[in-house]
């Protein structure tokens, strides 16, 4: 296997170190490697009516993901009950329908911009630029009550949300098969149709707008509670021996490989297509930089078990060891420059023109090589 060399800089001193190859990686106690899950988002050819039917021949004519799975991966059961999703997109907005099974259809929360995983719910989260800060959040229930929301960066690193932000021109509709709220009887599935205006992903996308072979960061997630029927209504579980209640169960398209959907590093790639709905296929593949990314992350998350320990960063990288990093894993060559409270880390991949970073807040970007 060839052997590539690592070159870290810190304070001036120049240390070598030799890894073999990349099957090796951090996982933050996450047990998974990367590999996010891909979706083809093809043109719709027509108006796309949000009435929370995706009956439409633009739909008929687009494939369904791969059902949802527990959001820690295949280390967890596949969920009792199917959750797939669709897209597609036009000049002006990205549409997600999707299909959930559900004997026991309810929702409570109406106020918009409440807390809405404290019912079932189904959520999206898009990245457009990949960087892993500056995202956007949209849950919804059966009720149709909306919260979007965007956050400036993941909650790990300090947040914040924004709370008061609306997606100015949203189109949300849910279709219910089935009857709401009635304990006395046995559902069959429940539908969410949505329209995000494209024009409300700018602040965030740095010119990363959807166009033909560009791709956004895009994850979804099903939240599902675990209910008693008291009083002939739904009641999420308590735990007798707790007096709290049960833990929801969290199944999304592409797994996280930890209880938290604001890993965005584990989202799914969407690849926006040309071609319009029903008129052929095409396939994408993901950027062989990504793997680079996904090696700072790796050291990224390494550095924040370190610090957890000693309240500083690692000033070498072989000082990671104790936290259990493998400098024999990584296949790309990271320079590191650490500062008293901050570090950055650049790393490429050798034939790219791009050199990738990650700093200390885990947000990622790129350069051109001579940059």
């Amino acid at each position: 296997m060839m052997k590539i060399g690592l070159i870290l800089f810190f304070a001036g001193v120049v240390i070598s170190a030799f890894g073999d190859n990349g099957n090796r990686y951090w996982k933050d106690g996450s047990g998974v490697d990367f590999s996010p899950r891909t979706y083809t988002c093809y043109r719709a050819t027509g108006p796309i009516t949000i009435d929370g039917l995706p009956n439409e021949a633009d739909w008929k004519n687009v494939p369904w993901t791969q059902d949802f799975i527990d959001i820690e991966g295949d280390v967890r059961p596949n969920p009792p009950f199917s959750t797939r999703a669709k897209m597609l997109w036009d000049d002006d907005y990205f549409y997600v329908a999707a299909e959930m099974e559900e004997p026991h259809i309810w929702a409570k929360i109406t106020q918009r911009d409440a807390v809405i995983f404290h019912d079932n719910d189904f959520e999206v989260f898009i990245d457009p630029n990949g960087d892993t800060h500056g995202y956007y959040e949209l849950e919804i229930n059966a009720l149709n009550t909306v919260w979007d929301l965007l956050l400036v960066r993941p909650y790990r690193d300090g947040g914040p949300p924004v709370n008061n932000w609306d997606i100015n021109g949203l189109k949300t509709a849910v279709h219910i098969d089935g009857t709401l709220n009635n304990a006395n009887d046995v559902d069959r599935r429940w539908f969410v149709e949505i329209a995000i205006p494209l024009k409300a992903m700018w602040e965030f996308s740095r010119g990363q707008m959807p166009a033909p072979g560009s791709n956004w960061r895009v994850n979804f997630s099903r939240v599902q509670w675990h209910t008693d029927v008291v009083d002939g209504e739904y009641q999420r579980q308590i735990v007798a021996e707790t007096g709290r209640l049960r833990p929801e169960e969290n199944w999304v398209w592409s797994p996280q490989g930890a209880i938290d959907m604001h890993r965005p590093e584990m989202w799914g790639f969407v690849f926006f297509s040309g071609k319009a709905a029903g008129s052929g296929t095409e396939t994408f593949e993901i950027c062989p930089d990504e793997r680079v990314k996904w090696e700072l992350r790796n050291v990224y998350y390494a550095m924040r078990r370190f610090r957890a320990m000693h309240h500083r960063y690692a000033s070498d990288i072989q000082e990671l060891a104790e936290v259990g990093f493998n400098v024999e894993g990584l296949q790309f060559m990271p320079e590191l420059r650490t500062g008293w409270h901050t570090y950055e880390i650049m790393a490429y991949r050798p034939g790219s023109d791009r050199r990738w970073f990650i700093n200390a807040e885990g947000r990622t970007w790129s350069a051109g090589v001579g940059n």
